[in-house]
C-alpha cells in the first residue's frame, strides 16, 4: 500500500506552502487559511495532516534545523582540518540568497522569540546546535594547535553564531549585503579572532 508514502509527500507539500506563504505574509501574519490557499487545498485537508498551524510550523522550522544543523555538521565532517571545517561551517551556515524562503522563516522565528513559548524554544535549540558546532570546531584547533585564540573559545563560538545570524537577516530581507560579502566578513573575524581559514575560503 502506498498511503504512507503519499502522506509522507503531502507533509512535504504543506511544509514548502507554509514556507512559500510565509514569505509572502510573514510570520507573524501566517494564518492556516494562507498556507491552504498557497497548497491549493481546503483548512480541512491540512487538519487531516497537521492538529494546527503551530504543529505546520514546527515542522516547518525542523527542517530549518536538519540543514544548518545535521545537514551542515555532516559537511563539516567531511572536511580533514579545522581550518576546513570552519571555512565549511561558515558557508553553510549563510542563506542562499535573498530568496531563501527556509532560512527566512528560521530568522522570522527569532525576530517573534519572546512572543511565545513555541517561538522561545524553536529559537533556543537552533541557537544551541549553532553555538554547539562552532565550539566543537574551535576546541579541535585549539587542541591540535591549528588555532590560536585571542580570546576565550566559547566567547570567540558566539560571535561566530552572532555573525553568522546578523548577516543571514540582512541576507534574507534583501540588503545591500551579499553571501559572499558576509561570508569574506565572518572569515576576516575568524583570522583576527586566531582561528585562520584556508585563502580560498576568504572569498
Amino acid at each position: 500500500m502506498a498511503r504512507p508514502s503519499t502522506q509522507k509527500q503531502r507533509r512535504v507539500e504543506v511544509v514548502n506552502a507554509a514556507l512559500a506563504a510565509a514569505a509572502e505574509h510573514g510570520l507573524r501574519n501566517l494564518s492556516l487559511t494562507d498556507v491552504a490557499n498557497q497548497a491549493g487545498v481546503t483548512r480541512g485537508a491540512l487538519l487531516y495532516y497537521y492538529d494546527d498551524l503551530d504543529a505546520i510550523l514546527v515542522e516547518a522550522h525542523a527542517a530549518g534545523m536538519a540543514r544548518v544543523g545535521t545537514e551542515r555538521a555532516a559537511l563539516v565532517a567531511q572536511q580533514d582540518t579545522p581550518a576546513g571545517k570552519l571555512a565549511a561551517a561558515i558557508a553553510a551556515g549563510l542563506p542562499s540568497g535573498p530568496d531563501d524562503a527556509l532560512m527566512r522563516l528560521l530568522y522570522e522565528f527569532d525576530v517573534l522569540a519572546g512572543k511565545s513559548p513555541l517561538h522561545d524554544e524553536l529559537v533556543q535549540r537552533l541557537y544551541g546546535e549553532q553555538l554547539e558546532l562552532y565550539t566543537a570546531i574551535l576546541a579541535e584547533g585549539v587542541a591540535s594547535g591549528d588555532f590560536a585564540l585571542t580570546g576565550p573559545l566559547g566567547d570567540t563560538a558566539m560571535n561566530l553564531v552572532a555573525l553568522e545570524d546578523a548577516y543571514g537577516l540582512h541576507i534574507v530581507a534583501g540588503g545591500s549585503i551579499t553571501v559572499a560579502d558576509a561570508q569574506r566578513a565572518i572569515t576576516l573575524y575568524a583570522a583576527q579572532a586566531g582561528a585562520a581559514l584556508p585563502d580560498s575560503a576568504a572569498g
